[in-house]
């Protein structure tokens, strides 16, 4: 392999790693934070994905799609988070997988009925629809790294929100002792409306984003889920940090594995993950 080669497959495993960061990041928030299992995350990927194609073709503009999107995305995880999931805070985790397994179900059935079961493209903003050469026959497009810059600036948005703020500050509270929190007068269920609409949003975004690099499927959230649990898991449960190093270790090995290994690539990660486990049961970073 030339650098020519090592770098693109480098950038494209950063990028790869960032989205993953972003839809894990939502994950670890909404079970590290609220306790929930929630298996209907990569539904609201393969959601934020839709609503790109379908906003944008009635906006012309990828960019007012993702703004909208992320509103109705925010919106629909407010709603969830008061009509379903506020009542299973303290039930059994079967009983939140249950629910979130139906909701896998429920969205599909949806997507059926307003979108149909056609594969979709969303087209590249003519802005960013270029290329930059890095040799005569090998050059990266440059909305690839238009990806990357945007994850990297909501995971530092996110790290700020969480670390730096008074609202972060009361989600960290909330998450360590809700009977204190709410003791001392913080609206904890609002909290989590707040962390549950942020989750949702981050995973719709990332859908968003992808969508005009890859197509817009029926069922294209069942496999990045299995992927946002691997990348829990490995950073650790509830750790945002952990997520964010996960996912780009990640997005590394199942990048390089393709090129290089192809005949293990399918099982390189669960590799990782089962060789971390067997060192750190508890993943790379503590909650």
């Amino acid at each position: 392999m030339d650098f020519a080669n090592f770098l693109i497959q480098l950038l494209n495993s950063l990028q790869y790693g960032l989205l993953l960061f972003m839809l894990a990041a939502g994950l670890t928030l909404i079970f590290g934070i609220m306790g929930v299992v929630n298996l209907a995350h990569g539904s609201f990927y393969m959601l934020g994905a839709y609503l790109a194609w379908f906003l944008a073709s009635q906006f012309d503009s990828l960019v007012l799609a993702i703004v909208v999107g992320t509103l109705i995305a925010v919106a629909l995880g407010w709603a969830l988070e008061w009509l379903l999931f506020r009542h299973f805070y303290h039930r059994d985790h079967l009983d939140q997988v249950l629910l979130t397994f139906g909701l896998i179900y429920i969205f599909e059935e949806v997507r059926s009925i307003l979108w149909g079961d056609d594969v979709h493209s969303v087209p590249v903003p003519e802005l960013v629809n270029w290329s930059i050469p890095l040799t005569e026959n090998l050059s990266y497009p440059v909305y690839r790294l238009v990806i990357s810059v945007v994850c990297v600036v909501l995971a530092l948005g996110l790290y700020f929100l969480i670390s730096k703020t008074r609202l972060g500050m009361k989600i960290r509270a909330g998450a360590f002792n809700r009977e204190m929190t709410e003791s001392l007068g913080i609206n904890i269920r609002l909290i989590h409306g707040v962390v549950f609409a942020l989750g949702v949003a981050l995973a719709a975004i990332a859908g968003m984003i992808a969508s005009p690099i890859s197509s817009v499927y029926p069922g294209m959230g069942s496999s990045v889920l299995i992927m946002c649990f691997v990348v829990v898991v490995i950073g650790g449960i509830g750790s945002v940090r952990g997520a964010l190093v996960s996912a780009l270790l990640v997005g590394l090995v199942d990048t390089f594995g393709k090129v290089l290994v192809p005949q293990i690539a399918g099982m390189a990660v669960y590799m990782l993950m089962a060789g971390v486990l067997l060192y750190k049961p508890e993943g790379l970073f503590k909650q």
